[in-house]
């Protein structure tokens, strides 16, 4: 790898790694940036839209042979017990993100990506060039440099982007479990303050991963006292925690998540994923956004090293664009729905709509989903 690299991508997570994979693909010298070691759990639904599926074949990730389970059908439900099905338009698959995530770093590494697990303590952008400087006093240049930072990160405040600046009101909650849930279904189950998602993913594993106003939450002692005294309260949860065998020590949590809206280049860094954009996961997107905003980044920097024409300018003038055209509804459809899941009566209202007009759901996902990515 020579020291300058075409790319240097801060950040190993679902967006990272697949930039790491296209742009080595197509011939560019990456360096990629993560503190962290893998394998690793994180908080996440762990649902991808087969949307993205056709990219996904593209980079040569043969996502079959690590048997996700194969997710067509959702289940939605409030506290009063009412419940809805449908089919997801497209349908999706289930697969954690210790095995994805993992799954990918190989991949970037066997295209190769130099992986570095550091940490960026400083981005300098000066003459055109970004002089990237880690805890480890390393020293990159480089013309592009990637944001993948994920929900929230200290580079964030050192940026001071606005959305960091705001207090989040969120506290995401999850685990994974042995136990009885359909191998095809995505529940999605509303309580009061939030609500919880369960799928089925890898080796007939269930995630569980529930979001929750953290004004409701500190009412209570802990996490169990929680689950006990309000998620309890909707009985397809209730007969889950009871019939179900935990398989972490304890669920893995994290705060202060932000569903502002998010600028999508700051000082000349391309932000993609959730660095970019998070989405509410009631909408059940959020993983497969965050590999199609990797494709817009990775083509239009293809464009900008190969075809000369391109200016770093016109590269992110095109990049902001093609990010609002592809999410920037989804987002707001998405922030839309969970102010109305907050609300009791408003959310007994939905599901009566729903319930008498049942052909609505499928058109709420599809607001919420992208069509199947085609490859030029």
């Amino acid at each position: 790898m020579k020291k300058n690299p075409d790319v240097v991508i801060i950040g190993g997570g679902l967006a990272g790694l697949t930039c790491g994979i296209h742009l080595s693909k197509m011939g560019q010298q990456v360096i990629l940036i993560e503190k962290n070691e893998f394998p690793k759990h994180k908080v996440c639904g762990e649902y991808v839209s087969n949307e993205i599926k056709p990219y996904l074949d593209w980079l040569d990730l043969k996502i079959q042979d690590l048997n996700p389970a194969t997710i067509t059908q959702l289940e939605f439900s409030i506290p009063n017990k009412k419940t809805i099905h449908c089919n997801l338009p497209l349908g999706g698959f289930g697969l954690s993100r210790y095995t994805l995530d993992y799954h990918l770093y190989k991949k970037a590494i066997e295209n190769g990506c130099e992986i570095i697990h550091d940490t960026v303590e400083d981005i300098n952008f000066e003459d055109d060039l970004f002089t990237i400087t880690t805890s480890e006093l390393k020293k990159i240049t480089t013309r592009i440099t990637i944001g993948a930072f994920g929900k929230r990160s200290n580079f964030d405040q050192k940026l001071q982007r606005k959305f960091i600046l705001k207090k989040a009101p969120w506290l995401a909650v999850k685990s994974h479990y042995k136990g009885k849930f359909p191998n095809n279904l995505v529940g999605l189950y509303n309580f009061e303050g939030g609500y919880c998602g369960v799928s089925k993913v890898e080796n007939n594993i269930i995630n569980i991963c529930y979001l929750v106003n953290f004004e409701s939450f500190k009412k209570h002692k802990n996490i169990d006292d929680f689950q006990a005294n309000i998620i309890y309260k909707n009985p397809h949860l209730k007969e889950f925690f009871s019939n179900s065998t935990p398989l972490f020590d304890k669920p893995l949590t994290i705060s202060q998540i932000s569903f502002e809206e998010k600028t999508t280049i700051e000082n000349h860094i391309i932000m993609v994923g959730d660095s970019a954009g998070l989405i509410q996961p009631l909408c059940g997107n959020g993983m497969a956004m965050a590999i199609h905003s990797a494709k817009i980044a990775s083509e239009l920097i293809v464009d900008f090293y190969t075809k000369k024409t391109i200016s770093r300018k016109e590269l992110e003038k095109k990049y902001i664009q093609s990010w609002d055209y592809n999410f920037k509804k989804r987002l707001k459809t998405g922030r839309f729905l969970a102010s109305l899941l907050q609300n009791k009566k408003k959310s007994a209202v939905i599901m009566w709509l729903l319930i008498q007009f049942p052909f609505l759901l499928p058109q709420i996902i599809k607001r919420t989903h992208g069509k199947s990515i085609i490859l030029n």
